[in-house]
């Protein structure tokens, strides 16, 4: 339809000229046909095309001669078709032209606009990628601030500081308005005892091209003392050559300062757990005092049998053989009494060695007897015999064994009847040893049976609520639970677990 329409458009361009012509012909005007032609043909070529152009250009020399110049000669005639016929050449020329340069102008153009697109792609990406960074460098930045970690890279020529983060000035206490920090600023942040070590790492790492790790202490304007952790991680050249070191400064204050807080709790534990044996066995003193009295007089009884069989008339050097024994055996006991009161009343650092629980229990029950005579107490051991042997503290578990038959022995001095005490050991589940200490007493308080072990909870006119307390925290200094409930029909039965050798050297 479009190429019909090309050719309509000659047709119309001449019939038009022919009218413009036939008008100034009317008026006696001068008639420029060929003028109003050549605008027709010229129009025809640079809107319909090289073919209508040439049809444009025949119509013209065809309605020329026979409607507006019949007397010309035919010289005439020809010289007007020559000026058609080079028109129409010329405009053929001219449109080849115009559509070469459009389709130039076309393929630039779709060139230029596919480079504006793809530099609007990449433009919107970088843009995208900017602000990825801006995010990442935001999520760094607060990831650093939450875990005191500073971020730092400083040449090994000059030492000088190429980056430092923004957290890093906060823990150095510099201020990032005034400037990146010289090397000699940077080293009077150091504390003045730790220098030397922290320039020994440096000047170590720089000599091996190596990494560096040093914790030291820095010292602020305002005499505020801080703890650092550093490791530094050397970068090299295409050659081999350090240039550069690149690592994190952690402000690691608070964790020291817990780990002196935990130091200082461990010796207060064991303070009070030293009071809380001397103050027991200071309430035992007429006890063990009279536990200790039965193995003497037996000794010096045994001396002065001794001594009568010797000097009789006839000495009865087997029966004095014999009588001598029993001495040497009484006063073994008593020095066993004593060194077992000597362990108890020792103070200083936890000392963990292989224990046996059965053996730890037979020789609290020894040291206790008297005791538990005295307020006519029966005790039943059910000790099994297969339980694994323990790593702990041998003193600290003799504590906590006496301070729950200790227990137990008050509890049952508020009732009449039956006065049992109940023992027991035995293997629990994943390889840790159970002991149960059970007594026909008053029982726990009410719905509290967790109770008796805070602090300064007791239910003893004179106690002072701290002995299940440290027992707890020994028994979990451990790794072992200790807790209570009520026993049947009557009493409180007390529970620990210890973890087994295997378990305790994990």
């Amino acid at each position: 339809m479009a190429h019909v329409l090309r050719y309509v458009l000659a047709l119309a361009s001449i019939v038009i000229a022919f009218g413009l012509a036939r008008l100034f012909l009317h008026f006696h005007l001068p008639q420029p046909f060929t003028a109003f032609a050549l605008c027709a043909i010229a129009i025809t070529f640079w809107y319909g095309g090289t073919g209508p152009g040439i049809l444009a250009a025949l119509l013209s020399a065809l309605v020329r001669p026979f409607f507006f110049e019949p007397g010309v000669d035919m010289t005439s005639h020809l010289l007007y078709d020559l000026v058609f016929l080079i028109f129409a050449v010329l405009m053929t020329y001219a449109t080849r032209a115009r559509h070469d340069l459009e389709l130039r102008v076309a393929e630039r153009t779709s060139a230029l606009t596919h480079a504006n697109e793809d530099l609007r792609l990449e433009i919107a990406e970088r843009a995208r990628a900017e602000e990825k960074l801006r995010q990442t460098e935001a999520y760094l930045s607060e990831a650093q601030r939450l875990t005191h970690m500073g971020s730092w890279v400083w040449s090994v020529k000059g030492r000088d500081a190429l980056h430092l983060s923004e957290e890093w000035y906060r823990i150095y206490g510099f201020d990032p308005q005034k400037g990146v920090p010289t090397w000699e600023e940077r080293l009077q942040r150091i504390h003045p005892k730790d220098r030397d070590k922290w320039l020994a790492a440096i000047d170590q790492a720089v000599a091996e091209k190596s990494d560096y790790e040093v914790e030291f202490r820095i010292l602020l304007p305002a005499g505020t003392v801080r703890h650092i952790y550093t490791v530094g991680h050397p970068v090299k050249n295409a050659s081999g050559e350090l240039v550069q070191f690149v690592g994190s400064s952690m402000d690691v204050t608070e964790l020291r300062r817990a780990d002196q807080e935990r130091v200082t709790l461990r010796q207060v534990h064991a303070d009070l757990a030293h009071i809380s044996r001397v103050t027991t066995m200071g309430e035992l003193t007429a006890s063990l005092a009279h536990e200790i009295n039965q193995p003497i007089a037996a000794a010096v009884t045994d001396a002065s049998t001794c001594l009568r069989w010797l000097t009789r008339d006839h000495p009865n050097v087997e029966e004095a053989r014999e009588a001598a024994s029993r001495m040497i055996k009484d006063a073994t006991r008593a020095a066993e009494i004593i060194s077992r009161i000597r362990l108890l009343f020792k103070k200083g650092t936890t000392d963990r060695t292989l224990a046996d629980v059965n053996e730890i229990i037979r020789e609290m029950i020894i040291l206790l007897h008297n005791e538990l005579t005295r307020h006519s107490v029966s005790v039943r051991q059910e000790l099994a015999e297969d339980i694994p042997r323990i790593m702990g503290d041998r003193v600290q578990l003799q504590q906590v064994m006496m301070n729950l038959i200790l227990n137990s022995i008050d509890a049952m001095d508020e009732v009449s009847g039956t006065r049992e005490l109940e023992i027991r050991s035995q293997r629990a589940d994943n390889e840790q040893v159970m002991v149960s200490v059970s007594d026909t007493g008053i029982g726990l308080p009410a719905e509290c049976a967790d109770q008796v072990f805070n602090a300064f909870f007791t239910t003893k006119p004179h106690g002072t609520g701290m002995g299940l307390r440290i027992s707890r925290s020994i028994v979990e200094s451990h790794g072992g639970r200790l807790w209570a409930d009520n026993n049947s029909p009557r009493g409180a039965k007390f529970h620990l677990t210890l973890p087994a050798q295997a378990q305790a050297n994990e």
